[in-house]
């Protein structure tokens, strides 16, 4: 029997769990259907008959609109239908205050062990940081990573090691082109004894970035609330920060961000400017010894237990397919709502991916005024889109539409899964703060990397990542759980994968088991117990965005 689902009663396209090939007879839900064409699986197939101008239906809501005749049971395409969206409207706005949290009798005593911080924040990790305020200091951050990562201990992430000597000996021995590409570069990765100085001190991470000067003054004071957010994430111990002194990101500015996030903060942080120093190298040994005080202080901070409302969760997906609105992203949701009702914080950011799923989201802000913040964001950055010859409309990848994401609404109502079904206690615009328990919406791109930066500056100490194509990226300050969305995708890529929803699809497992299984998997890494595949491999990505268009 062919394996297909219908996601919402009033859905008139239907999708393939499994490929079905053209003729094949489908029966389903006291319907018979039979296939005009091959339906890949993570596709969807019409129910009936549609004119030009019809509207398309998934999850409930209009996801795209009819520019090709269809046929009962043909496959759905970029051919055949285009992007539409919902319109929402503030006048339809109705709080709803009758949310049920599910039950949470299981975890209501359990505790993660993390680092307590002066303003009540606790962390999952204990990290220390170099940065720019510039990029004329991403040098200098290569020179102090160089004298100090390997020397303290840090340089033990389990990367693929390559014997290029191989090539090199077979190149020299005369070796055909075909002999050189079938040669086995890999060698085994062994795991290594931890040689940590500073045992409390779980990351020195140094980060570099292009920005800082040269772009607007919105760009660069957005900048520093980014920088600001990172050093007063709770995962943070403390910073080295590298300016050259001349840079519209002006070390003032950014102090001024930390204040205003933490006015009692009082981690070590030191700030050198180059252009007050003697010589670059004179510059570069007091960056050393100061990031080394630094450590020793951080050192002196230890993991305690804690309860769970301390969880701060970021929300993310990246490399989405026609499966993670059905497994990955659904489950990630539960696994939020479980968290919102032990008293945590949550944040479901990218706004390109919430295109269609507006009006929902505004009947679950808790004010009118959250309603219009939200409603404003959303308005201005789609406006910025098309001011740029682009919109929302544009934002699936080649590999979203390949594998079944063909419109953006299509996209952001599977996306917006991701925030479960809990009300929205907090809006927020890029780099503000979380401080509200409950659900933030934050505004970011859909831009991978970006969003996640985002995210972390906003205050998460912890980011669930679903991918149903695989997507090899981390955060140098902030755990990254990847979650599959189907077994085929996990079993492949293990390496860089650290849960699987696909049982959802197969129909071993419910939704609400694998978000619990989440939860479980979220304390073990929050305590420091587990590392993810982000973790191990050294994933550190971090890309600011600047408030031009990125979708």
């Amino acid at each position: 029997m062919y394996k297909v689902l219908r996601i919402h009663p009033e859905d008139n396209v239907i999708v393939a769990l499994e490929d079905l090939n053209e003729g094949a007879v489908i029966n389903y839900e006291d319907q018979q259907y039979t296939m005009v064409h091959l339906v890949s699986a993570k596709h969807k197939f019409t129910t009936q008959d549609r004119n030009i101008g019809d509207k398309i239906i998934m999850y409930g809501v209009v996801v795209g609109e009819v520019i090709q005749p269809l046929k009962r049971g043909q496959l759905v395409t970029t051919e055949n239908i285009k992007h539409k969206a919902n319109v929402y409207s503030l006048n339809e706005f109705k709080a709803k205050d009758n949310w049920e949290a599910p039950k949470t009798d299981t975890w209501k005593n359990r505790t993660f062990d993390g680092y307590h911080r002066e303003d009540g924040s606790v962390g999952t990790q204990n990290v220390w940081l170099v940065i720019p305020l510039v990029f004329c200091e991403n040098r200098n951050i290569l020179a102090i990573k160089k004298a100090l990562e390997e020397r303290l201990g840090y340089n033990n992430s389990q990367e693929y090691r390559l014997d290029v000597d191989e090539l090199i000996n077979g190149y020299k021995d005369g070796k055909e082109v075909s002999e050189l590409l079938n040669s086995d570069l890999v060698i085994p990765t062994q795991k290594e004894k931890d040689k940590r100085l500073f045992k409390n001190v779980d990351g020195l991470k140094f980060i570099t970035q292009n920005t800082g000067c040269g772009e607007t003054r919105q760009d660069s004071e957005a900048l520093c609330n980014l920088l600001a957010g990172y050093i007063t994430n709770p995962n943070v111990a403390g910073a080295t920060i590298l300016s050259l002194g001349c840079q519209n990101a002006q070390a003032s500015i950014f102090l001024k961000a930390v204040k205003d996030r933490i006015p009692n903060f009082n981690r070590p942080l030191y700030i050198l400017e180059q252009q007050q120093s003697i010589s670059e190298r004179e510059f570069i040994a007091e960056a050393v010894k100061k990031t080394f005080i630094g450590l020793i202080e951080a050192n002196k901070t230890s993991r305690q237990p804690t309860p769970l409302d301390k969880i701060v969760l970021g929300l993310e997906c990246g490399g989405s397919d026609g499966f993670s609105g059905i497994s990955a992203n659904p489950a990630v949701g539960h696994c939020s709502d479980l968290l919102v009702g032990l008293g945590a914080k949550a944040i479901l950011a990218e706004f390109p991916e919430l295109n269609g799923v507006e009006q929902e989201l505004i009947n679950r802000c808790r004010t009118i005024e959250m309603a219009q913040k939200f409603s404003k964001l959303m308005a201005a950055y789609n406006k910025r889109a098309e001011e740029s010859g682009s919109g929302f409309h544009a934002n699936p990848s080649p590999g979203n539409i390949k594998d079944g994401l063909i419109t953006d609404a299509i996209k952001s109502a599977g996306a917006a899964k991701k925030g479960g079904t809990s009300p929205v206690n907090q809006v927020l615009d890029y780099t503000e703060r979380v401080t509200e328990k409950g659900l933030s919406l934050l505004c970011t791109p859909g831009n991978d990397v970006e969003s996640t930066t985002g995210i972390a500056a906003s205050g998460a100490n912890m980011i669930l990542f679903t991918t149903g194509l695989g997507t090899p990226t981390g955060n140098p300050v902030v755990p990254v759980i990847k979650v599959s969305s189907n077994t085929t995708l996990y079993n492949k890529m293990q390496d860089i994968l650290d849960f699987n929803t696909g049982a959802v699809i197969e129909g071993t497992e419910t939704i609400e088991e694998c978000g619990e299984k989440l939860l479980d998997l979220i304390i073990e890494v929050a305590s420091g117990r587990k590392q993810t595949r982000a973790m191990t491999l050294g994933q550190d990505d971090f890309i600011p965005w600047r408030r031009g268009i990125s979708l």
